[in-house]
């Protein structure tokens, strides 16, 4: 149940800054195409291979670090100006243990939110854990 927990809270908050990301990633690339996330586009593709799904669980030690080395100083800022500061540098460093792991934002997300709705593929990644 832990894991589940830690994989929701690390999802819920790379969700909230996927467009963000994807908007700085745009501005940088000069690029003009949409952002799609695969994880609230409503027609999510489950079909993940065992090494994607080996990612996202190797990603999970680093993201439950991080998440416990926050939720305090986060839950203890003296302004919500200072506990956002802290969630975007949480996020960051989660972005980052993500991605070192070979597995992008989107597809990390995508399988975090399988992992909630669907039984086959949370079946598949307690097996791996």
């Amino acid at each position: 149940m832990n894991k589940l927990l830690v994989s929701l809270t690390a999802s819920l908050a790379l969700l909230a800054a996927g467009p963000a990301l994807a908007q700085e990633s745009q501005q940088n690339s000069g690029s003009s195409e949409e952002y799609s996330n695969p994880a609230t586009s409503g027609a999510q593709d489950t079909n993940f291979s065992d090494s994607e799904l080996k990612q996202f669980v190797s990603a999970q030690s680093g993201i439950k670090e991080v998440r416990e080395e926050y939720i305090e100083k986060i839950e203890s800022a003296d302004s919500q100006q200072k506990a956002q500061e802290l969630q975007m540098e949480a996020n960051d460093e989660m972005v980052e243990i993500i991605e070192s792991e070979g597995i992008d934002i989107p597809t990390y997300n995508a399988i975090a939110t399988a992992y909630s709705s669907e039984p086959e593929v949370r079946d598949r990644i307690d097996s791996m854990m």
